[in-house]
């Protein structure tokens, strides 16, 4: 049979994973309580199992007897309507113990919940690198700190308490906070609610498997920035004056990034929005990159760099 009489894997596959991932977007629009991206982030190498062998199976029936095998690629389809039903079925489950979870806490005192505070000290720093890994949960960043860290971590039994670490060699401070998976079963919480000093020169790295990241930097002496959400949302704020350049990169896998911008500070964007869409308020767009007014004409600038796998990227300027 003809080449031209076939169907490609890719043209059945590609187009249940979009309309799966635009359903999975809307219920997480529509319904407040539904979080799919804890369950992507651990199960999507079943896709990959599931439609690989889907795949070969074409693959074999086709060299057997290239004359009689179909032209339809079903093993590549019975891979991929298995993989969401499986995923179904642990969206449902997740949903469903989640539920569950926040009715027992309303109803009965578990004690379960912990909440462990941090203070650091700069030490005689001039300036901090600062290194936030995060497996998944809800991670709030702002400025207004006496000291250069006011940290406080709220977490169910089955997460790790959060290490900090911090050191200072040659006037620059090594600041790192990081944190074990969970422990057991089932579905927790994890929230980090951290303040950093507003004036010490800040280069910060930020981490987050999976989960929600509010980034309200306006007040922080930011020097670089590198954001790494691997699913989920994230909300950045670079409005405010900066006494230097900035240099940021903001790199989500799936899911949404917002990042707020001054009118007063040059900007210059490049945007990748991989597969999901990309939304620019206040920007124009010139030789591919998107510019303020500001560009070229005030002192400092920043210099951002953004990437989505497959989700909504918007830019707004204040």
């Amino acid at each position: 049979m003809s080449q031209q009489g076939r169907t490609r894997s890719g043209s059945v596959v590609f187009p249940l994973l979009l309309i799966a991932l635009g359903t999975l977007f809307l219920l997480w629009r529509w319904l407040p309580d539904f979080d799919p991206f804890p369950v992507l982030w651990k199960y999507w190498p079943l896709f990959l199992i599931l439609v690989g062998a889907g795949m070969l199976w074409d693959r074999v029936q086709r060299h057997r007897d290239p004359q009689t095998a179909p032209s339809f690629p079903v093993g590549s389809m019975i891979g991929m309507l298995l993989f969401l039903i499986v995923l179904t079925a642990l969206l449902w489950h997740h949903h469903s113990t989640h539920r569950m979870h926040w009715t027992n806490w309303d109803t009965v005192s578990t004690g379960r919940s912990s909440h462990d505070t941090k203070t650091v000290n700069l030490q005689g720093a001039k300036a901090v690198r600062m290194n936030l890994e995060m497996p998944a949960g809800e991670l709030r960043l702002e400025g207004g700190a006496q000291q250069l860290l006011e940290a406080e971590f709220y977490r169910s039994g089955s997460w790790g308490v959060p290490e900090v670490d911090y050191s200072v060699e040659n006037g620059f401070g090594s600041l790192t906070i990081n944190q074990e998976g969970m422990k057991l079963s089932g579905n927790s919480d994890n929230t980090w609610s951290l303040k950093v000093n507003g004036t010490t020169p800040l280069e910060l790295k930020v981490d987050v498997g999976a989960g929600k990241g509010e980034f309200h930097l306006a007040k922080v002496n930011l020097t670089s920035l590198e954001l790494n959400i691997g699913a989920g949302q994230a909300n950045v704020d670079l409005t405010g004056e900066r006494a230097k350049d900035l240099r940021a990169e903001i790199h989500g896998g799936v899911g949404e990034a917002v990042v707020r911008l001054p009118k007063n500070v040059g900007v210059v964007a490049t945007v990748h929005g991989g597969l999901g869409s990309v939304d620019v308020h206040g920007l124009k767009e010139e030789d591919g990159q998107y510019t303020n007014a500001a560009y070229g004409k005030s002192p400092n600038t920043i210099r951002l760099t953004v990437e989505g796998g497959i989700g909504h990227i918007r830019l707004e300027q204040e």
